[in-house]
């Protein structure tokens, strides 16, 4: 019997501060930090600090290369060389445009092909000609809605360069530039 006894039996520092009319409460436990606030509040301004701090450093040319190698390049010393554009200034076009009132819309243009090899003007003259055509006709079916704003000078620009490619292969024209463009 004295073993169930025993295990009925408060532990004797129990007996101790219930006797003397103390209670003993537990103290509470020492607060930690949870992992929700560890990676919201320290390792993810940690993260963002790094990734901000190496995006500004590529972009300050940090990790590219050296000022000497590119000064070098630059200079044409190693790699190759930059072509060197030669222009090639088309005659003057004026085209009615096409309108559906009574007034007739006219289009002055100067324009300028940009091309790779001084040698190829010589290859260029003999087909201004069909050059010249093609801007023609591809002109006098624009109306002046089509001209406004920069998207329409854009798109005419491209419409002209695939245009002239087409007609003066093998020869390879970069780009169609406006010297001049008066819509009356």
């Amino acid at each position: 019997m004295a073993k169930s006894d025993n295990k009925n039996a408060t532990p004797p520092e129990e007996d101790d501060a219930s006797a003397g009319g103390e209670t003993i409460t537990p103290e509470p436990a020492k607060k930690r930090l949870s992992g929700k606030f560890i990676t919201l509040y320290i390792a993810l301004p940690l993260l963002l600090l790094l990734f901000g701090g190496g995006v500004g450093a590529y972009f300050l040319g940090v990790f590219g290369s050296s000022g000497e190698e590119h000064a070098e390049s630059a200079d044409g010393e190693h790699g190759e060389e930059k072509q060197k554009a030669v222009f090639y200034d088309l005659p003057e076009i004026l085209v009615n445009l096409n309108s559906s009132g009574k007034k007739e819309t006219y289009l002055k243009i100067r324009i300028a092909l940009e091309i790779d090899n001084p040698k190829v003007q010589t290859d260029l003259a003999p087909l201004m000609p069909r050059i010249v055509d093609n801007f023609q006709v591809f002109l006098r079916e624009m109306r002046v809605e089509d001209l406004s704003g920069s998207a329409g000078m854009v798109r005419l620009k491209e419409e002209l360069l695939q245009r002239i490619n087409l007609s003066v292969q093998p020869i390879k024209v970069r780009d169609v530039l406006f010297k001049e463009m008066l819509i009356q």
